[in-house]
Order: structure tokens, then sequence, then C-alpha cells
């Protein structure tokens, strides 16, 4: 196992320690979830114990709405503070760092995706759809159109709530003949956006990351600002290609060792001719020299 599937693996026990109650069919509800997960990881997922920073940050946001009508506290709308900085806190140190070593459901993305086969490439205009996502989805719905608002992506879009959430509970209820969930129009189509996004996942590596998730949108956009970044020795670098055969995002990291895109797994810093190396920026310290002869991917 590499380090960095072992990270991965830490990071998804620790973040969902109450694994039995996917028998149980229960959601640990103390009060470990009024904290934010740095990754996709769905509240009402029956092991998690914490909650995950795209879902707060949207009932955050409906709350700043509540504040101005008056139909909540400002102690409440001031919850929105701590959201917001808890992603911008972990992205501003190390960009997308937690999307390739932390985040529960990249780690399932990794495991859906085989490696191996041909990489479909995808059209550039598709990478910025997860842009749209955060923009509407997540800000705008919820901060503008009604109070109390559903965190809209959470409802109608996230395939992370069906697979570790809805589809768990509602089998183990459907097996126990509890008959607690009445399944209607959005179940179907949570199900049916599910399926589209798992079958991207099991074709393409990264799929969602790539394509629609809007918290690694937010953290994409501070790589250019972020304390720990990549580096690459433009004199050394052949441009032979071998980051991108390896990159989980398909990108050439020389060509812009900040893309958004970049989700830090580190897999090119195993550069035959040590061209990439990670630092903190503007600083001539430099970590993991020698990462280049580490299995980090």
């Amino acid at each position: 196992m590499t380090m960095r599937r072992a990270i991965q693996v830490a990071a998804a026990l620790i973040f969902n320690p109450f694994i039995p109650n996917f028998i149980r069919g229960t959601i640990y509800q103390g009060t470990l979830k009024h904290i934010c997960v740095p990754g996709l990881n769905c509240y009402s997922c029956p092991a998690a114990f914490g909650a995950c920073p795209i879902g707060s940050l949207q009932v955050a946001l409906s709350s700043v709405r509540g504040w101005f009508s008056g139909a909540v506290a400002a102690a409440t709308a001031l919850a929105s503070l701590y959201v917001a900085g808890v992603i911008l806190l972990v992205g501003a140190v190390a960009g997308r760092f937690a999307c390739g070593w932390l985040c529960p459901f990249g780690f399932l993305q990794d495991l859906f995706y085989s490696r191996g086969r041909r990489k479909i490439a995808l059209p550039g205009w598709v990478l910025y759809a997860k842009y749209v996502f955060l923009a509407v989805f997540v800000v705008g719905l919820p901060l503008f159109v009604a109070y109390p608002a559903s965190p809209a992506f959470c409802k109608w879009i996230c395939p992370a709530g069906t697979l570790e959430a809805g589809a768990p509970l509602v089998l183990v209820d459907k097996l126990a003949g509890r008959g607690q969930f009445v399944l209607g129009f959005l179940f179907a189509w949570k199900v049916s956006v599910a399926f589209v996004f798992l079958c991207g996942m099991l074709l393409i590596s990264r799929f969602f990351c790539r394509t629609a998730c809007p918290l690694g949108a937010a953290w994409g956009l501070l790589n250019r600002v972020s304390l720990l970044a990549i580096r690459v020795d433009q004199k050394a670098c052949t441009k032979c290609g071998f980051c991108r055969s390896v990159c989980p995002v398909d990108i050439s990291i020389y060509e812009n060792p900040d893309s958004a895109e970049c989700i830090r797994c580190l897999a090119c810093l195993k550069c035959p001719e040590g061209a990439v190396t990670m630092g903190l920026r503007g600083s001539a310290a430099r970590i993991g020299d020698e990462a280049h002869s580490t299995d980090v991917a």
C-alpha cells in the first residue's frame, strides 16, 4: 500500500468511525457534528462524526439571509464565518491537498477508477462546471432565493449523499421492514444523478472532482496562493510527459504548477529528472526533495 493510499484509508476511518450505524440504519447526531471535516463527506452518512463543509456552508448562508429578514439571530448567521473560515484555512495552507489525500469521496473515486485503462480526455469547458455548481447551488440559491432553504447542492446534485447516506439508509430500512422512508421523485432523481456520476467515475479518473465538486472548486482557486506549492525546475524539465501520465486529473504540471485542477496528490514528484518538488511559497525551503524516489501515488 502506498503512503497516499494509507493516509486516505486512515482519513476515511477517522472521519467515519461509527461504522455499526450502517447496520442499525441510524445517524450519529452528537456534538461532533458541529465540526467540519476537510473533505466531501456527507453529514447524513451513518458512520460520519462531522459535517461536510459544502452542506454546512449552504445552511450557514441560508441563515445569513434569515438574519436580514429577521428570521434568525445574528449569532446563528455568524456560523457562516466559521464554515467559510474552515474552507479558506484549509485551502490557504495547502490548496487542494485535502482533495488528494484526505477527502473520503475522493478516495472512493480512486477506488472506483481502474488504473491502466486508456485515459479519456475531458473537454476543457466541462472543467468549469464545478464553478457553476459552487456559484449557483452552494452560494446563490441559499443566499438569495429563499429562507429557510434546503441545501440545494446536497438535495439535488451531490452523489456523495446518495452513495454514503441515502442508498444505505433506504436499503437498511427496506431490509428491516421499518417503512421509515417514502420514496418518490426526489430519491429517484438523486439515484439517477448518482448513477451518471458513478459511470463517469468508473471510466474517468476523479470524474466528480473535475466536473462538479464545489469544494474542490473553492480550494482550486486557492492553489495559486496556498502556503504549500508545487515547484517545477524548468531547466531540469524535459517535458517528457511523465507527470501527465501519472496524474489522476490529467494535467502536465510543468505547464502550470498552480493549476486549479491539481489535487496535490504528489505523484508528479516522482519525476525521473527530479524537476518537480513541493515547497513553501516564497521560501527557499523545499519539502520532499527526495520525493521523486518515494512512492506517494
